[in-house]
């Protein structure tokens, strides 16, 4: 089926794309992403499901691959499917909505690595060690990696499709507090053909079904904050990526401040957006400051 022939003819009926965007959309962007990852899932330093070896800096490029080809095709292919040209465009001008106001990029930037940080301190029952970041030539060394993992490790890419298709419609439908947990649970399981990779499962908090049952809870409490966030900044899609950008980049700080056992499960994460998706769940009633419809 081509895209013009999801749209409705003249005096006819829509399309099944158009009749069922969300449905539609979430397909395409498992089936596009899964499909790319099974090489990885298949061969990945011989522990996938075939005893073979995948270079790893195929693995990174067989990630980036995956996100582009679901989340993103899929937002970008359901956009042109429901609006046209214009709901591409509409789409895409909200990666560079920035006039949101300080404070949202503060909470952004600054913020959520401090919820990081906190959660990450409860549950090793001790604080970071000290020195560890190698003095101030660490900030430039962030602000590169933070750079690199939001236009290669995801965020950038996976938000046209979460935040920027989905989110809007579901949240037109379900409200924010109910878009945010089926949201969170659908971005959540898209994951899982990569806790087939052993590497890939121990430092996203551990494999097994209680560890993808943490991470989709986890995932859940992601999703309630960056909705808060995206419903303040006039669904500014630029907010919701430097949010994910600043979960995956001082992730990889903790890792430098933290002994590995700490880090070895989503608790730490599940504790501090846990506490503050509950807070801000309770102070806007479940509305999530979503004032109306927003596709």
């Amino acid at each position: 089926m081509t895209i013009s022939s999801a749209r409705p003819e003249a005096g006819g009926r829509p399309g099944l794309l158009a009749r069922r965007p969300l449905t539609s959309f979430f397909v395409m962007a498992y089936a596009f992403s899964w499909l790319v990852w099974s090489p990885w899932v298949l061969g990945e330093d011989g522990a996938g499901l075939l005893p073979t070896r995948i270079d790893p800096a195929l693995i990174g490029y067989l990630n980036a691959a995956a996100i582009l080809a679901g989340p993103t095709v899929a937002g970008l292919v359901m956009a042109r499917v429901t609006g046209g040209r214009a709901g591409v465009r509409a789409l895409l001008a909200r990666l560079v909505l920035w006039r949101v106001g300080v404070q949202w990029y503060v909470v952004a930037l600054v913020g959520v690595p401090l919820i990081m940080l906190v959660g990450t301190t409860i549950w090793a029952g001790a604080g970071p060690t000290s020195g560890a970041l190698g003095g101030p030539s660490y900030l430039l060394t962030y602000v590169v990696t933070f750079v690199l993992v939001t236009v290669l490790g995801g965020p950038l890419f996976e938000e046209i499709g979460w935040r920027g298709f989905a989110l809007p419609r579901m949240q037109s439908s379900l409200g924010a507090l109910g878009a945010s947990v089926v949201l969170g649970v659908l971005w959540a399981l898209w994951h899982l053909p990569q806790f087939l990779v052993p590497s890939w499962a121990a430092s996203s908090g551990g494999g097994g079904v209680s560890g993808i049952l943490l991470f989709t809870l986890t995932a859940i409490t992601f999703t309630v904050v960056i909705t808060w966030l995206f419903n303040h900044t006039r669904a500014s899609l630029l907010i919701a990526v430097l949010v994910h950008s600043s979960i995956d980049t001082f992730s990889i700080t903790l890792g430098a401040l933290f002994p590995p056992d700490v880090l070895a499960s989503a608790m730490p994460f599940m504790i501090g957006f846990g506490a503050v998706a509950l807070v801000l769940v309770a102070v806007t009633r479940g509305r999530l400051g979503y004032a109306g419809r927003q596709e």
